[in-house]
């Protein structure tokens, strides 16, 4: 005999912040866990440290350049807040909670490694951006004392210090990210074998076993 469809059913809530890439793969994992997705909103935007901008202000003259891209790329970073629901009974909780977690670690791991690969980028191209500027000023004061022969040879290395920045960008990023994809390939692994042994069936997946049975014993 089926049971009553209407009967009432307990929930309970859970919500987490995640980067705006990892969506689907919080909303894909946590259906294996019980969970269904109410509600997704974008939320904070995490603008770029103040003294940095006042530090690559000058690479403004560049407009349209790849280098300022790269800065405007990396100003923000937009997270999503999910919100999921699930019914508080289901069977196997201790284990499924127990797999959620190795889920979710995984989950974070791989988005701190995607994450290293722009910080180390990053930090190389300010720091070479930091010593252009620093030979840039040195030239327009040695400009300003009447030291022209000083102030083209800081210009050149100042120059310099503002266009290769871009280049170091993309040579440490690429060399970083072929160290860590493995790493997050591995941990894409775990997420598969994690979420294949949770794999709460849901109450469509009731229903058709349910009827599946019925038919069987007609």
């Amino acid at each position: 005999m089926m049971e009553n469809e209407n009967k009432f059913v307990g929930y309970e809530y859970r919500g987490v912040t995640v980067e705006h890439g990892m969506e689907s793969v919080w909303t894909d994992g946590y259906k294996n866990f019980g969970w269904k997705l109410e509600k997704s909103n974008p939320t904070i935007v995490k603008h770029i440290w103040g003294p940095i901008r006042v530090m690559i202000a000058p690479l403004a003259i560049f407009s349209g350049s790849p280098f300022l891209k790269m800065v405007h790329d990396h100003e923000s970073e937009t997270k999503v807040d999910l919100l999921f629901k699930r019914d508080k009974d289901i069977e196997r909780k201790a284990e499924i909670n127990r797999l959620q977690h190795q889920f979710e670690n995984s989950a974070k791991e791989i988005t701190r490694l995607e994450e290293s690969k722009n910080t180390v980028a990053t930090i190389a191209a300010y720091v070479g951006g930091a010593i252009g500027t620093a030979f840039m000023a040195g030239s327009v004061f040695s400009y300003l004392a009447g030291m022209m022969q000083l102030s083209v040879i800081l210009a050149v290395p100042g120059f310099a210090g503002w266009i290769l920045p871009y280049l170091l960008y993309k040579a440490v990023k690429r060399k970083k990210t072929k160290k860590v994809d493995p790493l997050i390939e591995k941990q894409y692994d775990t997420i598969y074998e994690t979420c294949k042994k949770a794999n709460v069936p849901t109450k469509a997946d009731y229903a058709y076993l349910e009827k599946r049975i019925q038919e069987l014993e007609k």
